[in-house]
């Protein structure tokens, strides 16, 4: 039986062009906003509230996510200089590698679902549950090396990927050399390490869960209040994936614009709290 065609998606200038403006303020949260995680952590390190510590590392994961992302994407409005620096930083925030991150993730917008094969980003949406689980440890370095085999005939970005792929050691190796005067700076590269082994399945495996291959139905989207603000709207999955040049700030206002014709087309959001 021949499948119903694909709605037109509304456009930019239909859904309203104000979602693509990131003012001066929305910039500055988006980008101290890790770094105020960060601060927090030390702080509660200092003090010795160890079980405060990963719920701190988790807002840090979800801050930079959520910031690397749009910078990914190029939405946040900075210049070419400062994109590569942010991403740079924010990267070994979490002890990973912002230029491959970009790099995969563009690939993973112009792949999926299709071509499986050469989207190292979304390859764990193939993957069965347990098979995303255990594709945690390895995730980021398989990136890094596809990142770096397809960044050939590009010096400055191998250059980054390089710089960035030195940090986790390093960042190990000065956790060892301070254990005896903090163990925090060993804490928190071990929760950042291990906290990277859910990217499969958060970030990949259950948004993509059950793919089918038009643009409305390779993804999926949640409804709530509490879930999508924990995460800082990065939820708006489908949202993302349709417009991903809109900024994750107004994520959530391109889903009630859109509800209508989500709505029409048949796309039933998963409901969250």
């Amino acid at each position: 039986m021949a499948q119903p065609p694909t709605p037109e998606l509304p456009t930019l200038r239909d859904l309203g062009s104000d979602l693509l403006v990131t003012t001066p303020a929305q910039r500055r949260i988006a980008l101290l906003r890790p770094f105020i995680g960060l601060a927090l952590f030390a702080a509660a390190a200092a003090a010795e509230w160890w079980l405060v510590l990963p719920i701190l590392v988790f807002l840090i994961f979800v801050a930079v996510v959520t910031v690397t992302h749009d910078l990914v994407h190029g939405s946040l409005g900075l210049g070419r200089r400062q994109t590569e620096w942010a991403l740079f930083v924010l990267g070994i925030l979490l002890l990973e590698s912002g230029h491959a991150y970009r790099i995969t993730h563009r690939q993973h917008h112009a792949r999926f679902p299709a071509d499986h094969a050469d989207d190292p980003e979304g390859y764990p949406a193939h993957l069965t549950l347990l098979g995303a689980l255990s594709y945690g440890p390895i995730f980021l370095a398989q990136l890094w090396r596809w990142a770096f085999a397809h960044s050939r005939h590009q010096p400055d970005q191998r250059a980054w990927l390089l710089i960035e792929a030195c940090i986790p050691p390093a960042v190990i190796a000065a956790g060892i050399g301070l254990w005896e005067t903090t163990p925090a700076v060993l804490f928190y590269a071990a929760m950042a390490i291990v906290g990277s082994w859910v990217y499969p399945l958060l970030t990949v495996y259950l948004p993509h869960k059950d793919f089918g291959a038009t643009p409305l139905t390779q993804t999926h989207t949640l409804r709530g209040r509490v879930i999508p603000a924990i995460f800082l709207e990065l939820t708006y999955h489908l949202e993302h994936h349709l417009y991903p040049q809109i900024p994750s700030h107004h994520l959530s206002q391109l889903a009630q614009r859109l509800d209508p014709f989500l709505a029409e087309a048949g796309v039933e959001p998963w409901q969250v709290i």
